[in-house]
């Protein structure tokens, strides 16, 4: 008995070590260092460990920084769980979604620049990762539109593509932005995710209109 409570105290540990190992590796990401940037031992140390017990946690800086990857992903998702509440509240849509979309740039501006800068960085492996992230968004994305309009599933998947590419380029922009250039960025994004919106509501009735005539 008295093993089992020192092996479950040991793995606590374990994972709390790991966890300050994510947080500190986030917390030296910069909009002049990225991840390729980052040194093991300079993390290892900030981290308060010896650079030796960092492979206790991660075979090397890359497996660290796909972990990094998939808690980015993660919180992205709960990004849009929190816009679906909102929304339900009575929210705008599109307005909802956008400023949740700056809110979390704001309060995760180093997650996103991981996401970002790595999108297309050098490694095959961060860009699969991060490829993968940004599409179980996109998923997520359309299991909205398919509950929230009479739209073709394809229809809403280009729909969804198309908005977070333009959600993402904004958001480049909206981290180096002050609060008034970052207002009239939410103003701009809110007007152009309502063009492909109504666009994609434009094309599939032009179509079914076709359709019927013939």
């Amino acid at each position: 008995m008295k093993n089992i409570k020192i092996g479950g105290v040991r793995a606590q540990q374990k994972e709390r070590t790991r966890r300050t190992l994510i947080e500190t590796a986030f917390n030296q990401l910069n909009a002049e260092q990225g991840f390729t940037s980052l040194s093991l031992r300079e993390v290892a140390r900030e981290a308060g460990i010896a650079a030796t017990s960092f492979y206790r946690h991660f075979r090397d800086m890359d497996e660290l920084g796909l972990a990094m990857v998939d808690e980015s992903g993660l919180t992205l998702r709960q990004l849009l769980r929190q816009a679906r509440k909102r929304i339900e509240k009575g929210g705008s849509v599109l307005r909802t979604s956008v400023t949740t979309f700056i809110e979390f740039i704001d309060k995760n501006p180093k997650v996103f620049l991981l996401l970002l800068r790595e999108k297309a960085g050098t490694s095959s492996a961060f860009r699969s990762a991060i490829a993968r992230e940004i599409q179980h968004f996109i998923v997520e994305l359309v299991d909205y539109l398919d509950n929230a309009n009479q739209m073709p599933h394809h229809y809403n998947e280009a729909q969804a593509e198309a908005m977070v590419t333009i959600a993402f380029n904004a958001g480049a922009e909206a981290i180096d932005f002050d609060t008034v250039q970052r207002q009239k960025l939410i103003e701009d994004l809110i007007f152009q995710l309502r063009m492909v919106s109504r666009g994609a509501y434009y094309l599939y009735h032009k179509e079914q209109i076709k359709k019927d005539s013939h």
